[in-house]
């Protein structure tokens, strides 16, 4: 590739009169009992015009003391923060629409990619001559932040002892370009510099940050000490994190670049917890083709996080909570990919960035691409395909609810294109986004916290479908020829746009993937790139006997909230006799028909094994289809090449054809979903050989399970479904000298342990006539609890007792009337639950659990009484427990029944003690999540 090609064919234009080369960050003082930090940054700029006399800096929530250039002259600044003034005065509009767009015209006004900013400094005069001569300038700005609200977060424990005796420690946090509020910065992606970073902190604490750690400085008296950080490599503020606190130190014993630290006596946790992360350095490495691209890498772990996991260059803060013994078996799964996914942002999002907000889906869909592919080796490709079809799901259900989500929203010129297209609104007869999208989605300040979940979301998933167009092989020869050209970049000295190779634009990815593929790829990344939307298709068919043909209809409904119309080739599978016959159909209208020939015939009685799509062949039962079609089962886009939600119409036997013997788990969910429409015997039957078939993926039989609830209660006039799933679990995980008699719990086999906790969950929500939870039930699930036998188990049972719990929550229905306060009032039913419930919450304040899981499934389970009638509503229990210090998973489910209660009852004094909380409380995940 040619040096002009290298830079994408087009010269990096900076929206600044600045370009940014070097930045000093210095932490002179860090203050716990105040809350605050002391400072000062220093900011070495080139001008690239003359007469520019004034410079633009973000900045938010900092005292800014003074502002100097090259250390010789004083400059006057002014600072502005118009955020600060939304919506403060007098306005004739009291509405979110109207909030919305003075937030954004505030936004606007400070941001850097407009060359904007908070802070403005202006040049003295007798320094203009630097800036017509572009020479470089050195700005320092002297600042300090006390209590701040954002971007940093102090945590205090209020017991005996110095600082680092009671674990305090501090750390930074933040969404996109957030670095403004704890030092002085251009808070752009856009702007890399190299860095040299000071923090000076007690003896007794360690301050972990980004890049390379050079030396440790102490004070003359011992009682403090400095570390010095260098970054050679080039990054953005926005990847610029620190943390501090008495924190202990673990050197990773497989790879001794990685270091990791957590709060003191928790270094058990963190052994067992980190073990797992050199298999990701590895796999990512191999896949990549390429080194990690820092000299170290370091994984912290705090208390109180906003987030679970928040990576910056070479260093990734995670939630303490996060942490798990060699005991616990539901945090493993979820703590493994966060990690994955922050050591693949690493590669994409901090040592690659990208080049403006509407870029950001690139690093974002690239990183959870390559996690997706390690979680693939990892767990398999089931658990691969099982999250992809969940991500795939809520992404519809959001779309269709709220509006189209748009992943490029500036105009972009696709290669080999004359005209310029994707305004980030598609036009209504594409698809009607809906007046759902309350705040602006073109920059990461405004935009709402679940529309940037569903964003990253879809940048995921078409990441995938480019994979689906050019193969694996490709996409990551692609990754690597970026990795390579930021890499070679890094190690230039600063020029101009020197460092340019390290911003990746969508214009710039887009020729590469035409180049390195040779495929058009135009259409299709438009419609899923520039517009919003998903596809759905509605489909049924009809077997011609005479001709042998199955005649197909497939219909678009583009009219309405979050959906797209699609044109282009679409594959259809059609399960037969003699085996399985992918077509493909090519979609041009709203409706679209399509005859298709069978390569099969109607077997009447001849015998014969049929073959599937895998190569297996297996005997079928062919007693239940029609006797003159030798069709099974037909699917839609099996493979998912699309964004898109499948409604098809077929007979109930099909879907159980399909639902047992089709080999695919998103087929197989897909028939189970289906089978609920069809509340009959055979169905029953289906669903529960799925439940008992230990070759079936679990995830699969723990959904056949909840599907064989909802048939039960359609057919309880002739079904007793709340005694087949008593049998069932019987079956599964009695005793095997006495099946009424439940083992002792031993969760070696994952896949029955995650069966064991959903089978009584599934079987609480079965309802007799009167829509009521039988007694058996509950006295079943009351005998769980009663004799759950943990003891020779070397895995935790906490998660299992939780759902056990639920399942108590599960069985709760409304009350006749409203029960006095006395509990002697209370149905036998509702007395045992009451009294279980009371007397584990109990317990857990004895001897607590990890993450509180039972404590949590009593607070719910309360809730649902209350609710239910069957105890006075009363918040108090929930105030107390939602009272800072509480752990946080129990302060937020406390929370969310205080919400719930303030729903139903309409209650003030509530709803101003929640916006108290809003307001004041200490933890910023709690104030977020109450919002």
């Amino acid at each position: 590739m040619s040096r002009g090609a290298k830079r994408q064919d087009r010269s990096f234009e900076s929206p600044r009169d600045f370009r940014l080369s070097h930045q000093i960050l210095c932490i002179t003082g860090v203050n716990f009992s105040r809350k605050s930090i002391i400072g000062y940054v220093e900011l070495h700029l080139l001008p690239l015009r003359s007469n520019v006399n004034r410079i633009k800096i973000n900045s938010k929530q900092c005292r800014i003391y003074r502002a100097c250039i090259n250390e010789v002259w004083e400059a006057s600044f002014l600072y502005s923060d118009p955020t600060l003034a939304v919506c403060q005065n007098e306005a004739k509009q009291h509405d979110l629409n109207y909030f919305s767009a003075c937030h954004y015209d505030a936004v606007s006004f400070v941001d850097p990619d407009k060359g904007n900013g908070e802070l403005n400094i202006k040049i003295p005069q007798d320094a203009m001559y630097l800036v017509n001569e572009q020479k470089m300038l050195r700005v320092s700005i002297e600042f300090s932040l006390e209590r701040p609200s954002g971007g940093m977060h102090f945590v205090v424990p209020e017991m005996e002892g110095s600082m680092a005796e009671r674990g305090a420690h501090m750390f930074t946090y933040g969404i996109e370009n957030a670095c403004r509020l704890w030092f002085p910065c251009i808070d752009s992606y856009s702007e890399p510099c190299t860095w040299k970073l000071e923090f000076t902190v007690d003896a007794a604490m360690i301050a972990v940050s980004c890049g390379d750690l050079i030396e440790t400085v102490y004070t003359p008296d011992m009682k403090k000490k400095t570390f010095h950080y260098v970054l050679n490599l080039p990054t953005s503020a926005a990847n610029i994190a620190l943390a501090v606190g008495p924190f202990e130190v673990l050197v990773d014993p497989y790879m001794p670049e990685v270091t990791h630290f957590c709060l003191p006596k928790l270094m058990p946790l963190l052994e067992h917890t980190t073990e797992y992360l050199h298999q990701a350095f590895d796999f990512l490495e191999e896949s990549l083709g390429t080194r990690y691209p820092f000299s170290y890498y370091k994984q912290v772990f705090v208390d109180e996080a906003f987030v679970d996991a928040a990576a910056y260059m070479s260093v990734t803060i995670f939630n303490t909570n996060l942490l798990h013994s060699s005991r616990i078996i539901d945090q493993t799964f979820l703590t493994r990919r966060l990690m994955a996914q922050a050591l693949a942002e690493q590669f994409f999002g901090c040592f690659i960035n990208p080049e403006t907000w509407s870029d950001a889906w690139l690093t974002k869909g690239i990183s959870k691409y390559l996690t997706g592919l390690l979680l693939k080796k990892t767990f398999g490709v089931n658990e691969y395909r099982y999250h992809i079809n969940r991500e795939l799901t809520d992404l519809c259900n959001y779309e269709q609810e709220i509006g189209g989500v748009v992943l490029h929203t500036d105009p972009i010129q696709l290669p080999g294109v004359k005209e310029i297209i994707g305004t980030g609104n598609p036009t209504v007869d594409e698809v009607n986004t809906g007046n759902n999208l309350y705040f602006p989605n073109k920059h990461p300040h405004t935009i709402s916290w679940k529309y940037m979940e569903m964003r990253e979301i879809k940048a995921h998933l078409v990441m995938r479908l480019i994979e689906l167009k050019i193969g694996q092989d490709l996409i990551l020869q692609v990754f690597n020829k970026l990795l390579s050209l930021a890499t070679q970049a890094a190690t230039q000295k600063f020029l101009y746009d020197t460092w340019s190779n390290m911003l990746i634009s969508t214009l710039g990815f887009l020729k590469l993937l035409s180049t390195v593929s040779g495929k058009d790829l135009n259409a299709f990344l438009d419609q899923w790139l520039c517009r919003g939307g998903i596809v759905q298709f509605q489909g049924s068919f009809h077997f011609n006997r005479k001709r042998n043909v199955v005649e197909l209809e497939l219909r678009q409904d583009p009219g309405r909230t979050g959906i797209a119309r699609y044109v282009g080739p679409l594959q259809v599978t059609i399960q037969e006799l003699d085996g399985s016959f992918t077509h493909t159909l090519q979609v041009e209208d709203n409706l679209t028909k399509g005859e298709i020939t069978c390569h099969s015939k109607s077997r009447r009685h001849k015998k014969k094994k049929i073959p599937l799509i895998n190569g297996e062949e297996v005997d079928m039962d062919l007693s239940a289809m029609d006797a003159d079609s030798p069709v099974l089962w037909i699917r839609v886009d099996t493979e998912m090449t699309l964004l898109r939600q499948v409604i098809f119409q077929q007979p109930d036997y099909q879907w159980q054809y399909q639902l047992r013997y089709e080999r695919d788990i998103v087929a197989q969910i897909e028939a189970i979903q289906n089978l609920e429409n069809f509340a009959s015997q055979p169905s029953v039957g289906t669903l529960t050989e799925t439940i008992e078939n230990d070759q079936c993926f679990y995830r699969v039989r723990m959904t056949a399970a909840h599907s064989l609830t909802k048939i039960a209660n359609g057919l309880v006039a002739s079904y007793s479904g709340h005694t087949a799933m008593i049998a069932i679990f019987k079956r599964l995980f009695g005793a095997y000298s006495c099946p009424d008699i439940v083992r002792q719990n031993k969760f070696s086999n994952f896949q029955s342990y995650f069966l064991q906790k959903t089978i009584p969950v599934a079987l609480a929500k079965i309802r007799n006539a009167h829509g009521l939870c039988p007694k058996e039930s509950l006295a079943f699930l009351v005998e769980l609890i009663k004799y759950n036998d943990n003891n020779r188990n070397k895995f935790s049972d906490n998660y299992y007792r939780a759902a056990l719990i639920d399942a108590l929550t599960g069985t709760v229905t409304p009350a006749v009337a409203m029960v006095s306060t006395s509990t002697e009032s209370l149905t036998p039913e509702t007395k045992q639950v009451l009294e279980e419930v009371t007397r584990c919450l109990n317990l857990e304040k004895l001897l607590p659990c990890y993450h509180h899981t039972v404590t949590v499934a009593c607070l719910k389970a309360i809730r649902t009484l209350q609710k239910n009638g069957h105890l006075p509503s009363d918040p108090t229990l929930f105030q107390t427990y939602a009272q800072y210090g509480h752990f946080m998973e129990i302060r937020l489910a406390a929370l969310e029944a205080l919400v719930d209660y303030v729903k139903v009852e309409t209650n003030a004094d509530i709803l101003s003690w929640l916006l108290d909380i809003v307001e004041q409380d200490p933890v910023p995940t709690v104030r977020h999540t109450v919002l």
